[in-house]
């Protein structure tokens, strides 16, 4: 899988840019860097990896900056490396369209395993093409276009793009509506690995994804939340083919 990867490390320290680039070269990836945001921009206008590791703290453009960036424009998985104590780092960069985050110090091992962890998740989109994916799916009053994916207001006539995790929760909810979904369901569609006990982002990213369904607060309808189980999605749901 990882032979033919790019990843792009993004940080201002030398040593860890050095460091990331040898263990992963030796696992395989073709690996680039950048020390802050002009050179990661410079990196990115010759075409984009499949995978970029972004610090949050750098001189210039902070992380949070440059997630934002990168989403104006692709939906690219990125992994957000953050202050191992600022779980508001976490969260922010998960709310900014982040995959996934890991915390300093890391190990080697567990940074490949997050890395692995994402790639799977992402794998299936690279045949999101096949017959058995309808080309498009309404529920409600949304349409959602699998191939571009994009939803679309049908009341207000308005159409959003989604990122590559928040579509992929959808598309979860979506194949298996009516149906209560635990939050290791949950991560591993979205993350490719078990939720952490502690961890914040399921709930990040359930909300970003209510707030986009204008299913919020009191007016949660398709969303369920079912105490101690998990969620579930209520709704009647087709398939245009």
């Amino acid at each position: 899988m990882s032979a033919s990867k790019k990843v792009l490390v993004v940080d201002d320290d030398q040593e860890i840019r050095e460091l990331l680039d040898e263990y992963l070269s030796k696992a395989g990836f073709t690996v680039i860097t950048a020390a802050e945001g002009e050179e990661m921009k410079r990196r990115l206008a010759l075409g984009y990896p499949d995978l970029i590791l972004l610090d949050v703290m750098m001189p210039g453009d902070d992380g949070f900056t440059l997630c934002q960036f990168i989403r104006k424009t692709s939906d690219v998985p990125i992994i957000m490396l953050t202050a191992v104590s600022d779980e508001m780092d976490q969260i922010i960069g998960l709310e900014l369209g982040a995959d996934d985050y890991i915390a300093k110090p890391f190990s080697p091992r567990q940074l490949m395993a997050r890395i692995k962890a994402l790639m799977r998740r992402v794998k299936p989109a690279e045949t999101q093409q096949a017959p058995a994916t309808p080309k498009a799916i309404r529920f409600a009053n949304w349409r959602l276009e699998t191939s571009s994916q994009r939803l679309f207001d049908l009341d207000k006539g308005k159409d959003y793009e989604l990122s590559g995790s928040d579509f992929a929760l959808l598309m979860l909810f979506l194949s298996r509506p009516n149906e209560v979904l635990d939050r290791d369901t949950i991560s591993f569609a979205t993350r490719g690995r078990e939720s952490h006990p502690s961890e914040r982002g399921i709930d990040v990213q359930l909300s970003r994804l209510r707030q986009r369904l204008g299913d919020k607060g009191t007016q949660q309808r398709l969303i369920k939340t079912s105490r101690g189980n998990g969620y579930s999605f209520n709704a009647e749901v087709t398939y245009e083919e």
